[in-house]
């Protein structure tokens, strides 16, 4: 069997009426004037030094070094080997070379790109343009990295997270976990946390129904990146980040560490960059129908291909719509999503992106905090997992609006000048009300009030990014360099009410029928913030030698917000990559990041912006030419001029702080993700950090330590049928809460086992039916937020069961 299905197999190159009328769809959604220009890629020699490997993975980073998108079949290179390729190659002759003896063509296609065939007897490598249509794609590289969609693998081929350069995970001298687009279909991963659950090394903390933060190396993760493009989120005030459906992403990449050489400002633990689907040159099409446990309904259709005969406008839409209820009682939450990408050659080297996306996150019965941990007497409050706090009208609906541009142009010399941007709206409007402050008294249920608030508001955010990309000669060597510059306002406006709190009579009794407060009768409180950033940044990748690359780089930030204006904030980048044999390389790397803080002192001086760093080192190795990755790193992150409590005020009243020394946090990571035999894909990871600060343990609301390993595996006795499963393991967490009767004492989590497995069987070669159980021995876990000193159950277990259908 293929490691994936052909979308079109054996089909010619027609526009297929759905087809048609989909991609009108997305034009009017991206509101693309049609575009008569033709591409192809620029035919300009290219310096390459591409390993041996599959053929499918050579071909895949020529076009990623060349700057050109090839269609690939997986039937037609599977098993098949190429020696690679070194020296500076057009991209007809690079072709040419790659293929030669496989016994397959290269065709340039007259609407630009390359498509990939058998070859007929005595045929070169590479044709001129042909009308003639072939298989749909499985693969493409673009200035992103490698799209995983349709490789079948569980590890990425080229990124471009941690610099804007394109480089395998072997050449990216800092770690970086990637969940595919094969690991979220075969474990049916369809929100943004669950994809957290599967990624090395990210921890999750649950706050109520609609808020999670995730956690890497002691930070949370409050850095999120749209192809590229730095957003940040305020857990506070959710607004559609954690709630992220998947059905639009190709796949998510986690940069570990700090990452101020392309995001600018916030933590130095991680960030999130999801990278969006892309239209085929091919029709294809996906439509899947799902149901699961707790009245759980899911439907997807994904629809894509060429407008025009020549495919110069290609265009995909994804439209998804689940209805959920869940454990805990009254709470469901409804989300839609719609998304539209066009892609249209303005000219032979150039390409212009458009579209837009939209999400909608309707719950119910949503809960504000979780349970609290202590009963009046001191001993554990232990609820039933279907014990739901919230009000029978609390709600905390989130959405997002996206619209995006990206202009690609390819110069003869291989330069790229590639300008992006992205205008998203993330909202919230919340009336909630929990029964959730207090200390139930087991024997007569007094003892617990409610927290009754209204919240609206949205941040809207734009960003502009241009940046230029390419070789250059110096000392008889070939270097890279990548330079650009970015501008970021957002815009956050918000209504705050506060109605008080209401005694529960009997908490045992609780069933959410609460007064629902006269909103309109209560004065808010309003929050307008503006924050802006600009800066310039630059990196180069120095070829030392044929075995040594180093990557220097920087970015000069000035940074406006609430309180703060700071300029000129200077972040740099290094980073050194040894390979020690064509397998296997060592490597090290500093980087920084800032974050501005608004504390005061005692005599009203605002604290200088908190400074984090990241020292990694480590072991990087790839095998079977890229398709199985393997990392190990050692590391130390610190943040400076972290804001601690004096005991006194301000000169204007308010808390008081001081600059000290910050979080230091210090940790080891292993990873291993993609093919380690034929028909086997795997996904494997184990951290290790210990956070403090002046010597005391902190940010123990999160693990020590975890490990996770999903797996999945194609057995030749039975085609079509595929079997997997996964567990994730954490140790204890621990936190200081209020008790009853000692006041603040530490309250200690188990550890605990997670066990997922899947089942998935190939019908026909179109329908694919696909069974998942999530916590598959139903383990009982729970994790704190001190904050609140409440607890919220882990999910029980859950059985889905979803048909796919392909087009």
């Amino acid at each position: 069997m293929s490691s994936g299905p052909s979308l079109a197999a054996h089909r010619p190159f027609v526009r297929h009426p759905l087809a048609h009328a989909v991609v009108l769809a997305c034009l009017a959604c991206a509101a693309l004037p049609a575009a008569h220009a033709q591409t192809t890629a620029p035919a300009a020699a290219v310096q390459v030094d591409i390993p041996a490997g599959t053929l499918d993975q050579v071909l895949n980073r020529f076009a990623a070094r060349a700057g050109f998108m090839i269609t690939i079949d997986a039937t037609l290179t599977a098993g098949k080997t190429s020696p690679g390729l070194a020296g500076r190659y057009g991209v007809g002759d690079g072709l040419a070379a790659i293929l030669s003896g496989s016994g397959l063509q290269a065709v340039g296609q007259a609407g630009g790109g390359w498509l990939l065939r058998a070859a007929a007897p005595q045929a070169p490598a590479v044709v001129q343009a042909d009308s003639a249509g072939l298989p749909a794609i499985t693969a493409v590289a673009n200035q992103l990295g490698e799209v995983t969609e349709g490789s079948g693998h569980y590890t990425p081929g080229a990124i471009a997270t941690a610099t804007r350069l394109v480089l395998t995970p072997r050449e990216t001298p800092q770690t970086v976990s990637v969940v595919t687009r094969q690991e979220m279909d075969d474990f049916g991963l369809t929100t943004i946390d669950e994809v957290m659950a599967h990624t090395p090394g990210v921890s999750i903390v649950t706050y109520d129904t609609e808020r999670t933060e995730y956690f890497s190396r002691g930070f949370a993760i409050q850095n999120f990146q749209y192809d590229g493009i730095p957003m940040r989120r305020d857990s506070s005030y959710s607004a559609g980040n954690t709630l992220s459906d998947m059905a639009i992403y190709d796949r998510v990449e986690v940069l570990k560490g700090a990452t101020g050489l392309l995001t600018g400002s916030g933590e130095p633990g991680a960030t999130i960059n999801l990278i969006r689907k892309k239209p085929t040159r091919e029709f294809q099409g996906q439509a899947s129908l799902g149901v699961g446990s707790w009245s759980d309904v899911r439907g997807q259709v994904d629809v894509g291909g060429a407008v025009d005969e020549a495919g110069r406008v290609r265009a995909r839409g994804v439209a998804a719509y689940q209805q959920k209820e869940s454990q805990l009682d009254g709470h469901e939450r409804k989300t839609a999503v719609l998304y539209g990408v066009v892609e249209a050659d303005l000219t032979p080297s150039t390409l212009l992106t458009v579209g837009a996306d939209y999400q909608n996150n309707d719950p119910k019965r949503s809960t504000w905090g979780g349970i609290p941990i202590f009963a009046a007497d001191g001993s554990f409050n232990d609820q039933s997992r279907s014990f739901n706090n919230g009000a029978d009208w609390s709600h905390w609906d989130q959405y997002t609006r996206t619209v995006f541009a990206t202009v690609e142009h390819y110069f003869d010399n291989d330069w790229v000048l590639k300008a992006q941007f992205n205008h998203q709206i993330n909202g919230y409007d919340a009336e909630l009300g929990s029964a959730a402050s207090g200390f139930p008294d087991p024997v007569n249920g007094s003892g617990v009030s409610t927290w009754e608030g209204k919240y609206v508001g949205k941040t809207v955010a734009d960003a502009v990014d241009v940046y230029a990309s390419g070789p250059f000669q110096l000392l008889g060597r070939r270097h890279e360099l990548v330079a650009g510059g970015s501008i970021t306002k957002r815009r956050w406006t918000n209504r705050g009410y506060w109605a008080g709190s209401t005694e529960i009579a009997d908490y045992g009794a609780w069933n959410g029928q609460l007064p629902e407060p006269d909103w309109d009768a209560l004065t808010p409180s309003r929050n307008r913030e503006t924050t802006r950033e600009n800066g310039l940044y630059g990196a180069v990748r120095w070829n030392l030698r044929d075995d040594l690359k180093l990557i220097s780089g920087a970015r000069v930030l000035n940074y406006d917000g609430p309180d703060i204006d700071e300029s000129g904030v200077f972040t740099p980048y290094l980073g050194l990559v040894y390979d020690v044999d064509k397998r296997v390389s060592v490597y090290a790397s500093g980087t920084t990041i800032f974050m501005p803080q608004s504390a005061q002192t005692e005599a009203g001086k605002t604290l200088d912006p908190q400074e984090g760093r990241n020292l990694e080192a480590g072991v990087k190795a790839e095998f079977f030419g890229g398709r199985l990755n393997a990392s190990a790193a050692v590391f130390h992150l610190k943040q400076d001029n972290y804001a601690e409590e004096t005991g006194g005020l301000t000169p204007g009243g308010g808390t008081a702080y001081r600059a000290i020394d910050g979080v230091s946090t210090k940790g080891f990571e292993l990873e291993l993700s993609g093919q380690v035999a034929p028909n086997w894909q795997l996904h494997a990871g184990y951290s290790h950090k210990v956070s403090r600060q002046d010597g005391e343990k902190v940010s123990t609301l999160t693990p020590e330590n975890q490990f996770s390993l999903f797996s999945s595996w194609q057995p030749a006795a039975v085609p079509g049928l595929k079997l997997g499963g996964g567990a994730r393991w954490q140790d204890k967490t621990w936190g200081t809460v209020s008790h009853p009767t000692l006041g603040s004492v530490r309250h200690d989590v188990d550890g605990y086992w997670v066990v997922d497995a899947m089942a998935s069987y190939r019908v026909t070669p179109r329908l694919t039916a696909r069974l998942n159980v999530t916590n598959l021995f139903d383990k009982k876990y729970y994790t704190i937020f001190s904050w609140y000193s409440t607890y919220s159950w882990g999910e029980a277990r859950a059985v889905a069961l979803n048909l796919d259908y392909r087009f």
